[in-house]
């Protein structure tokens, strides 16, 4: 394999329309083919109306369909909409919380803040929330987003600004969500679930730019707190029934089905609509979602502090989706061009000057947020110039696994997971063993590591990297 400029490429062969492209580093490189991630970037690349390339972000491993850490655009007119680009987890993302609390004020509060976070926020597969909506409320909550929570006393007037979409895609149809999907929807808000998901409690251990850490409003021992869900099972459901649909329909459309997985069908088509309109029901369910995690976070801290969470500055950063596909322009061969863009498992970072850029950040670029493993730490970057022309607007979502889940829980126990966490002094909370097992951080990549190709493409830029202090698991 031949690296150049952390960019190794593979030229098309075959089915391939268009090369596939990888940002990785000579130490990542090997994990490229110890799973099928970089066959599946290679079907991606020959799917119709692929725009340039089939991206691979640094932390690329295998997926459904497209792989984790994929990135794909197509041509509104002649391309396809695949459910696998997107995830089973519709807009899984990540948020940060601000506070103006120094690590020093928290130190002897963080157990109580913990218990009371780990007692109020249901983690675990099957974990159900506080309340229960109705059908009703269902249904606005798919509509209408952010906007819906903030209507009904679940967060601050401001927070619709820092979450991409405003926390709400506009077309939304909540008619095309099952009722077995809205059932489980309906008892899953405000709750975590299992997997990689968690809530963490961090501080900020390093600044890299002091000017736009400004003016994200980050300071060196500041608390901060992660947040890392998505659509929990009314999303699972919706893309469980799309792609039986989708897949039963591409012989109509005379697309060939190059991995049973890799579903598709035209982005114009009845179905492709369809597809895209409940997407984006699941992504306002997941935006909800993680308002009412905020919204109890909120609480907590107020109530062992004892002032209101307004006084703590416990103000959203942002809110970024990593599963989740969106019309954007870019410009292709001297032209704008609408595009279909793709992102299963990868961020967006748009630069400063961009108009979908929060107002507020505009002169610096999007905050970009990055975790690591549960132990090293997580990075805060922004977007930078290169991420347009190169990447889509988009980079990693994270340290990405080099284990299988199942060979996690051969390696690895519990007991050396906690030994090491308490090593760290680092709190860890979970009602399951063998999610911490599978999320040891021994089965994840270096996120060090990750960030070089991103950096040295100008992708993005670091601002800041965050030291966790508790970890609230599934």
């Amino acid at each position: 394999m031949k690296l150049l400029k952390y960019k190794y490429v593979v030229q098309p062969t075959g089915k391939m329309r268009v090369p596939s492209v990888v940002f990785t580093t000579e130490r990542l490189l090997p994990h490229l083919v110890k799973d099928e991630s970089l066959e599946q970037l290679k079907n991606v690349a020959s799917l119709p109306g692929i725009e340039k390339y089939a991206l691979g972000m640094p932390d690329i491993h295998e997926g459904y369909g497209f792989p984790i850490g994929g990135v794909a655009a197509f041509d509104v007119h002649e391309g396809v909409i695949s459910p696998g680009g997107v995830g089973f987890d519709i807009n899984c993302g990540v948020r940060v919380i601000l506070t103006n609390i120094e690590k020093s004020e928290i130190d002897l509060r963080l157990r109580k803040i913990g218990e009371i976070l780990f007692n109020t926020i249901p983690s675990g597969l099957g974990s159900t929330g506080i309340e229960k909506f109705s059908k009703k409320e269902m249904r606005s909550i798919l509509r209408r987003g952010v906007y819906w929570a903030i209507e009904n006393g679940f967060g601050y007037e401001k927070d619709f600004e820092v979450i991409e979409e405003n926390g709400m895609m506009k077309d939304a149809d909540p008619s095309l969500v099952s009722s077995e999907a809205m059932k489980r929807g309906s008892t899953e808000l405000g709750t975590l679930g299992a997997g990689n998901h968690f809530l963490e409690i961090d501080y900020i251990d390093k600044i890299f730019n002091n000017e736009i850490a400004k003016a994200f409003g980050l300071f060196k021992g500041q608390v901060v707190i992660w947040i890392h869900t998505g659509s929990r099972g009314l999303g699972h459901q919706v893309a469980k029934e799309f792609i039986k649909l989708l897949r039963n329909k591409m012989y109509h459309y005379g697309i060939p089905l190059l991995d049973n997985e890799l579903v598709s069908v035209p982005i114009l088509s009845d179905e492709g609509g369809q597809y895209l309109r409940a997407m984006a029901a699941a992504a306002n369910f997941a935006w909800v979602n993680r308002q009412l995690i905020t919204h109890y976070v909120r609480l907590a801290f107020s109530k062992v502090f004892g002032v209101s969470s307004v006084k703590l500055g416990m103000n959203v950063l942002y809110d970024v989706a990593h599963n989740i596909a969106k019309f954007e322009k870019y410009n292709i061969n001297g032209q704008e061009k609408l595009l279909l863009v793709h992102r299963k498992g990868a961020t967006r970072a748009f630069p400063k000057g961009h108009p979908d850029v929060p107002l507020r950040y505009r002169d610096v670029g999007q905050p970009v947020l990055l975790p690591g493993d549960m132990r090293t730490g997580s990075y805060i970057l922004a977007g930078d110039v290169n991420s347009l022309d190169l990447t889509f607007g988009s980079v990693a979502h994270g340290a990405g696994r080099i284990l299988s889940r199942h060979k996690a829980l051969k390696e690895i126990t519990f007991e050396k997971v906690r030994y090491e966490m308490n090593r760290s002094n680092i709190i860890l909370m979970s009602k399951n063993k063998r999610i911490v097992r599978e999320e040891a951080p021994e089965a994840y990549k270096d996120v060090n590591e990750v960030i070089i190709p991103i950096e040295g493409n100008s992708l993005a830029k670091r601002v800041a990297y965050s030291r966790p202090l508790l970890v609230i698991k599934g």
